[in-house]
C-alpha cells in the first residue's frame, strides 16, 4: 500500500480510481499468497498521470546489401499508486 508503479497505459483520467479484481500474487512481507489461477481479493489505486518510457531504437540490416532500418519507439505508461488491498 502506498506504492507508486508503472503499468501499461490504461484508458483512464489522471485522479480516476481503479479496482483490480483478477489478482494472481500477494506478498507481506515473508508471508505470500499464490493463487490458483486467481485470489479472491481486490486491489484498489488512484491514477497519477500518464506518460512516455525512454527510446528503444531498433536497428535492422543486412550485411552486403544495402539494407539498413532504424525505427523507435515509445512505451506508453500509466502512473498509479495502490491505495489498498482487500482481502
Amino acid at each position: 500500500e502506498g506504492q507508486e508503479l508503472f503499468v501499461h497505459r490504461l484508458e483512464a483520467q489522471e485522479g480516476d480510481n481503479l479496482t483490480f479484481d483478477q489478482v494472481m500474487l500477494i506478498s507481506k512481507g515473508t508471508d505470500v499468497q499464490v493463487g490458483t489461477p486467481i485470489l479472491k481479493a481486490q486491489v484498489k489505486a488512484t491514477v497519477l498521470g500518464h506518460q512516455k518510457g525512454d527510446k528503444v531504437i531498433i536497428f535492422k540490416k543486412k550485411r552486403r546489401k544495402g539494407y539498413r532500418v532504424k525505427n523507435g519507439h515509445r512505451q506508453s505508461f500509466t502512473k498509479i499508486k495502490i491505495d489498498g488491498i482487500a482481502l
